[in-house]
């Protein structure tokens, strides 16, 4: 008999979540009922809000609650279908979490073309980390041609996709990232300006090495140091989309925030946090014009997929460690 196996929240976890916080557990194959179909998934992402939603506070998303399944995006296929709309066979994108198996209906599922794009980039450019970008910096940073824009984390899902549509909008793009190798793969595929490898080089110098006329727009993904140092490179009328704050997900202690942030006074400039979810009645326009960019060639896409869901917990350690390339997914079946 075949069983659904399922990764759960066993307690809350300090600093950084260690393997006990999961269980794995096998359970019966869940049975769909009226409007609902069984989905097998194939994919789950894993994002780095995933650590925020693991903590027992108030959110954006309430949060997993200890003995829940753990919250993630997947992208599966409908192997048994109550609702007409879906048949045995279409692949699915939605909100189902970490399991081999689940039930779902609409709207909280949706349909997606296994021919236009590889699958897993329905969870990378045109998912959730894709649309962050485009809307994070498109209607938050709103950047012009011919303006600097800084992205951290440029190497990483979200950023790499910022930094490209700065390139697409005629901006420069400079971009954040940790190794050689990251910054190769910023300059060679993705046609960044300039790299600043953080791990390697002194960052307040190389700011104003690559960014001689200083930063109109900041994307940040990470917070901490490299916001602070950041803050002392914007120009008047900057703009700071706040995507995320990586480097302060794991601390045990108190928060690390900017001590710079004089500088938006000085500058007149504008810090705005932003989650993608706020503009969900534009996914739409947004995907079309991906979609777009994508078969123009100005839009690509890398992902690191790590296999079997038992490996889940050492996956997800890859998104604080950077021990990845791009879109972390993990293959489930």
């Amino acid at each position: 008999m075949k069983t659904n196996t399922q990764v759960k929240l066993a307690k809350r976890p300090v600093g950084l979540p260690d393997q006990s916080i999961w269980t794995i557990e096998k359970n019966p194959l869940p049975v769909p009922k009226e409007g609902e179909v069984l989905i097998r998934t194939i994919y789950v992402s894993l994002d780095p809000a995933m650590r925020g939603w693991l903590n027992d506070q108030k959110s954006y998303v309430p949060p997993v609650q200890i003995g829940a399944v753990m919250r993630a995006g997947m992208l599966g296929q409908v192997v048994e279908s109550n609702n007409p709309n879906f048949q045995v066979g279409d692949h699915v994108t939605g909100w189902t979490g970490v399991q081999e198996y689940a039930v779902s209906s609409e709207p909280d599922i949706m349909k997606v073309d296994p021919n236009l794009i590889p699958l897993p980039s329905y969870l990378g450019v045109m998912g959730m980390p894709g649309l962050t970008a485009y809307f994070g910096l498109l209607e938050v940073g709103k950047p012009k041609a011919g303006e600097t824009v800084l992205v951290s984390g440029a190497a990483g899902a979200v950023g790499s996709v910022a930094g490209q549509i700065a390139k697409i909008k005629k901006c420069r793009a400079v971009g954040i990232a940790g190794g050689a190798e990251k910054c190769r793969y910023l300059l060679e595929e993705l046609g960044f300006d300039a790299a600043i490898d953080y791990k390697n080089e002194n960052v307040f110098k190389a700011l104003k090495k690559t960014c001689p006329d200083g930063v109109d727009v900041y994307f940040d993904n990470v917070g901490g140091e490299i916001l602070d140092l950041a803050l002392t490179q914007i120009n008047l009328h900057a703009r700071i989309p706040i995507c995320g704050a990586i480097s302060q997900y794991n601390r045990s202690d108190a928060l690390k925030g900017p001590s710079n942030y004089l500088s938006l006074l000085v500058n007149r400039a504008r810090m705005e946090g932003f989650i993608v979810f706020d503009f969900q009645k534009n996914y739409p326009q947004a995907i079309r014009e991906m979609a777009q960019w994508i078969a123009a060639g100005k839009l690509k896409s890398k992902e690191y997929v790590v296999e079997g869901i038992e490996n889940f917990h050492s996956a997800f350690l890859r998104l604080f460690s950077g021990e990845k390339l791009g879109k972390l997914i993990l293959k489930v079946g």
